[in-house]
């Protein structure tokens, strides 16, 4: 007979799919093991929301998710909701308040969510290795081998939990890629996603000297019911725009592909200007700045070849149209974006396609388990990634208990 494994599962991955995965498992009586290579624990969770975490969304559900099979999160977000997590939250104490749009943030900041979740690693008895890098898998009968810098190990599950490409400088390696190629995976070709947008040199000039300006805006890009809108802030950069508008918009945007920008979505301009024009005394510049930040209009103006001092008295009509036109439907094509070192999140990763959306679990190779952003599911920017995380670890820990117990069943009948 075989030699007994060293643990039922082996997560590899200490960030938050892989550490709540881990205490799940353990908390359901699994022997589970959590292996990561990066020196400190959890550094993408120390990081987000400012220090604050950005843990989940009141709101998050499959529509809030890109993936090539968007049903596929249904199950998982359903099984374990923002709810579950805020009751967790709350049974260990942690404070929690909503910052905008159902977006949650802890009290006290990240460290507490880190400590929670290292808490209930140890309430089920979780073994954890530190940094420990993994040098190769290979598959068993009924399970896997790894072997690793703290030497090799066996286990009968294994839990993919590495995470994306996005923030190198804190660990973000294509390990899990790989490892999903090495068991036949195909994949959804990775990209950057919830990141800023560049520009070319010449086109972004007239607009550099405006990088630190915010405002809401409404964005949008893609065609007919493939079109997508958001309302958010916008912020000028040196080489682009940034701001939480830019980022939700930039896991849909194409490469090679244009936006669309209103910066002023929540005023019908052409109607203000033309009640401006018979009414006011003031001069264009000093109307528009009424609306919009002044040094974003004077820069606009100049780019539109028009004098800001003149009185809107004097303006033609259609010229008002034109402005009032080229403001609300602002037309630009990014050059690309800021790559890895500034995403938040990883669109793409391991297809769907070959995954059970029950357990997560491989339909290529038994006991194999992919969960969290190595997986192609991508959310919104505001909580959403780190549900699918809870959510997607939940799901992995029935699906790797259920499957242990089929293995003890069959061993006992054996």
């Amino acid at each position: 007979m075989p030699a007994t494994p060293d643990f039922d599962l082996i997560i590899i991955g200490a960030g938050a799919a892989g550490l709540f995965c881990a205490a799940q498992a353990g908390q359901l009586g699994l022997r589970a093991l959590l292996i990561d290579h990066a020196p400190r624990l959890a550094e993408k969770i120390r990081i987000s929301g400012g220090g604050r975490c950005n843990f989940t969304n009141r709101e998050a559900g499959p529509g809030n998710y890109l993936s090539e099979n968007p049903h596929f999160c249904r199950s998982a977000l359903a099984r374990y909701t923002p709810q579950d997590f805020m009751a967790l939250l709350q049974k260990h104490g942690i404070g929690f308040h909503e910052k905008h749009r159902g977006q949650l943030f802890c009290d006290e900041g990240s460290e507490r969510i880190i400590q929670m979740l290292k808490d209930e690693c140890e309430a089920g008895g979780v073994q954890r290795w530190q940094p420990c890098t993994v040098a190769a898998v290979h598959a068993l009968d009924q399970g896997f081998e790894l072997e690793t810098s703290q030497g090799p190990v066996r286990a009968h599950s294994l839990v993919v939990a590495c995470g994306g490409l996005p923030v190198p400088k804190i660990g973000a390696s294509d390990f899990g890629l790989r490892l999903a190629r090495q068991f036949g995976h195909e994949l959804v070709t990775p990209r950057p996603a919830l990141v800023p947008l560049t520009f070319s040199a010449d086109s972004w000039a007239p607009f550099a000297e405006l990088a630190g300006l915010s405002l809401e805006v409404a964005v949008s890009t893609g065609q007919g019911k493939q079109r997508t809108r958001f309302l958010e802030d916008l912020l000028f950069t040196h080489r682009g725009l940034s701001g939480p508008a830019i980022l939700q918009i930039s896991s849909y945007w194409q490469p090679g592909h244009g936006i669309e920008i209103d910066l002023l979505p929540a005023l019908d301009l052409a109607g203000a200007l033309r009640e401006a024009k018979a009414h006011s005394r003031k001069q264009l510049g000093n109307a528009l700045g009424e609306w919009m930040p002044a040094r974003l209009a004077q820069t606009w103006l100049k780019q539109q070849g028009l004098d800001g001092s003149r009185p809107l008295a004097d303006c033609k009509d259609r010229d008002l149209e034109t402005l009032a036109r080229s403001l609300k439907q602002w037309q630009l094509t990014p050059a690309g974006d800021e790559g890895w070192k500034k995403a938040e999140v990883m669109r793409g990763g391991v297809s769907t396609r070959e995954l059970s959306s029950q357990t997560l679990e491989s339909r290529r190779q038994p006991g194999l388990f992919f969960i969290g952003e190595v997986v192609d599911v991508t959310g919104w920017l505001g909580g959403y990634n780190f549900q699918w995380a809870w959510a997607s670890a939940h799901a992995c820990a029935q699906g790797v208990l259920a499957r242990q117990q089929s293995l003890d069943t069959g061993a006992v009948a054996a």
